[in-house]
This record gives structure tokens, C-alpha cells and sequence, in this order.
């Protein structure tokens, strides 16, 4: 069974079990959340993005339409997500570009990720840093533009 905040608008019939969300949080009617996330106060939650199970998503955040999200991924505090390379005020496109968190991917906090990019699976995005482009798995970025630093070795702990 879901935990949902009384003071939560949770519109979706489609959040999965031992998935709590916190209060001033929306979910639109047509987003998929999985089981066991742990969606914090102050969170907007889009109709077309899918949420995998055992994810975070910290306060602050706005999962707008194309986000994909797959299991065990970690969203820091105020991350923005973008979905239109070309907005215009009133000037809607015919659809959103994908933008893909591969499983076991980390964001840090206060991070700005472009539209259409994939983070590969179990990479880590640094606070703040700005992801222009697409980050291969287990690759560590930061800065702005983001930059590969290192690589996660397969074998240790993340």
C-alpha cells in the first residue's frame, strides 16, 4: 500500500506499493510510478513520465513530460529537467523529446539536465554541474558544461 500525504494531489492511480509522497506534491493522472520510491515535499510529476521502482526524488524537483526514470535512481534536491530545445511562451511542440535516467543513475542536487540526453546506468551527475550531453554508464561527471572525470569501477561500491 502507497503512503500519500493528505496534503499531497496525487491524481495517478498508478503509484506502486510502499511508495510514499510527501506533502505539496502533484502527480498529473497519466504518470507510472514504481514501487518503493520515495517521493519528497514539493515535487511536480508531469503525465508522461515513468518512474522505476526504489527511486528518490528529493524536494524541489519537476519531472516534466518524456522523463523516463528507470529503477534505484537517485535525484538530488532542485534538479531541473528540461523538455523543449526551443521554447516559445504559448508555442507547444507535437511532442517531448525522451530523456532517459538509466537504472542506479545519481543526480546531484541543483543540476540542469538538456532535453533528449541519456544518463547512462549508474552514472553520477555532480551538484550543479550543467549535462549538455549524454553521459555514458558508470561515468562521473561535473561542471558546466558537464565533463567526464572518472569512471566507476564495476566491481566496488557506488
Amino acid at each position: 500500500m502507497s503512503n500519500i500525504h493528505a496534503l499531497s494531489d496525487v491524481q495517478s492511480a498508478n503509484i506502486g506499493a510502499s511508495t510514499r509522497v510527501w506533502q505539496f506534491t502533484v502527480i498529473l493522472q497519466g504518470a507510472q510510478i514504481g514501487e518503493g520510491c520515495n517521493i519528497n515535499a514539493h515535487c511536480f510529476i508531469e503525465n508522461d513520465v515513468v518512474v522505476g521502482d526504489n527511486v528518490t526524488v528529493k524536494c524541489g524537483n519537476y519531472l516534466w513530460d518524456g522523463l523516463r526514470v528507470g529503477a534505484g535512481v537517485f535525484i538530488g534536491p532542485n534538479v531541473t529537467f528540461t523538455n523543449d530545445k526551443f521554447p516559445r511562451s504559448k508555442q507547444y511542440p507535437d511532442g517531448f523529446p525522451q530523456t532517459v535516467l538509466e537504472p542506479g543513475a545519481s543526480i546531484g542536487g541543483g543540476a540542469t539536465i538538456l532535453p533528449g540526453l541519456t544518463i547512462g546506468a549508474g552514472a553520477m551527475v555532480g551538484a550543479g554541474a550543467v549535462v549538455t550531453r549524454s553521459v555514458p554508464p558508470r561515468a562521473v561527471v561535473a561542471g558546466n558544461p558537464a565533463r567526464i572525470l572518472r569512471y566507476l569501477d564495476a566491481g566496488a561500491a557506488s
